[in-house]
């Protein structure tokens, strides 16, 4: 129960803090950013009176329990605004949907892998004159969520260490309600379970990817070339060289995955691994260069497609799939092409009737654009189309990942800008909102 006591602390601290000097000093986004992490809803002891411990705990509910990256600062009036979104971002470093409120004015920024600059505009402008801030609050988050936040809620908001005494805990833990607990304890119990059930798909995927690194480490020892030796030139060794990187990739990788749609940067290494292993053996043997084509839908690990063939599944519709020479072959011929199955509750499978686990590990390979037209018709096609999906799996079939961790690597023209001289007519004035309530500069 721990981040359900820290919005009873904050209060706790704002009635010490009240008449203390410096009460109303410049907030350390460090200390929110810290907040930020182990919960969604942070709000400043000197700003207590814009938004209730109740009222805090039960916005944070609401977003945990929709599991989606969605962070509410509340902060001081005269809290400075240069860069605001921006540094609060790279202190907190997890990618998401960022709403602050300052006194009466509120502005939110978003990476545009969770919600596009227009979706932002849209939710804050809808929120100006929502009236009392609990209200701002509320409707920004009920239309944010609503409205296709993408990605998944940081797994650190499931606990961790707040920084927070345990006598302090103890102490103001005697002021909660024991509804909110039973509500808490039911949330918190829904995501261990879904937890559980993403290492177990985990786990059933690491051994198809181990597979996949496996075999693109027999093709790199198959490939016997040496930097050195007769005919090499700096450009063989530079595919070389990317090709032996994407292996190491991939690997270090996957020993870091903890969900599913960790999966998909592994691929992404492998596809471009083989790549490089395709124009570096076009090199050597004097060939025209290979153009960058997706890797053979029956089965990645047979190398980058050559040609696009039509191609009717069994029972399923028609579509046209990247596949490699030798599959061309074998469909010319009559025969069924060579498909990667794996291991499920069924028995052996394609890896298209698997599961959902796979969904990442088949957009690291063929990208999100063409997955649709591929896998129309099939089990996972089917699931990859449901928000139920993009909550356990990524954003569906663009698949961007809300809540990740990624320190200051994030697109800093998505929250740039500050929050501007004030509110004109409910719409933020200077680098926020324009007149009208259109998209200003803020960004």
């Amino acid at each position: 129960m721990v981040r359900l006591l820290i919005v009873p602390v904050i209060a706790a601290l704002a009635v010490l803090s009240a008449g203390a000097p410096g009460a109303h000093a410049a907030t350390d986004l460090t200390r929110v950013a810290q907040a930020l992490r182990e919960s969604p809803v942070y709000v400043d002891p000197a700003a207590s009176g814009a938004l209730s411990a109740a009222d805090a705990e039960a916005l944070a509910d609401k977003i945990e329990d929709a599991d989606k990256p969605v962070f509410i600062a509340v902060l001081p009036a005269d809290q400075p605004t240069a860069n605001l979104f921006r540094n609060l971002r790279t202190e907190t470093g997890i990618t998401g949907l960022y709403g602050v409120l300052l006194g009466d004015r509120f502005d939110a920024r978003a990476d545009s892998t969770v919600l596009s600059r227009q979706g932002v505009s849209n939710l804050v402008t809808a929120v100006q004159d929502a009236g009392d801030p609990k209200a701002q609050l509320n409707d920004f988050v009920d239309d944010a969520l609503r409205g296709g936040v993408g990605g998944t809620a940081p797994a650190s908001w499931s606990g961790g260490d707040t920084g927070v005494s345990a006598t302090a805990l103890v102490t103001t833990g005697a002021v909660l309600a024991a509804g909110g607990a039973g509500a808490y304890a039911l949330a918190r119990r829904n995501r261990r379970r879904h937890q559980a059930e993403q290492r177990a798909a985990l786990e059933q995927l690491r051994v198809v990817v181990d597979e996949d690194i496996t075999a693109y480490g027999e093709e790199l020892d198959r490939l016997d070339f040496r930097p050195g030796e007769p005919g090499a030139d700096d450009a063989m060794r530079a595919d070389y060289e990317h090709a032996l990187d994407a292996y190491e990739t991939a690997k270090t990788r996957m020993a870091a995955a903890r969900r599913p749609e960790d999966v998909r940067p592994v691929t992404e290494a492998l596809e471009d691994g083989r790549f490089a292993l395709a124009r570096l053996a076009a090199r050597r043997e004097g060939r025209p260069l290979p153009e960058r084509r997706p890797p053979c839908f029956f089965d990645p690990r047979h190398g980058p497609s050559v040609a696009d063939v039509t191609w009717t599944p069994e029972g399923g519709a028609t579509r046209e799939v990247p596949v490699c020479a030798a599959d061309r072959a074998r469909l010319a011929d009559g025969l069924d092409p060579m498909i990667r199955e794996v291991d499920t509750g069924y028995g052996r499978r394609p890896y298209w009737d698997a599961g959902p686990a796979y969904g990442p590990w088949a957009g690291g390979y063929f990208g999100g654009g063409i997955l649709p037209g591929l896998l129309i018709g099939t089990m996972l096609g089917g699931m990859m189309a449901t928000p139920s999906y993009a909550a356990d799996y990524g954003a569906g079939y663009d698949g961007f990942e809300g809540g990740d961790v990624s320190g200051a690597d994030f697109d800093t023209g998505d929250f740039g800008g500050d929050f501007g001289g004030g509110f004109g007519g409910g719409d933020f004035g200077g680098g926020g909102f324009g007149g009208g309530g259109d998209f200003g500069g803020g960004f």
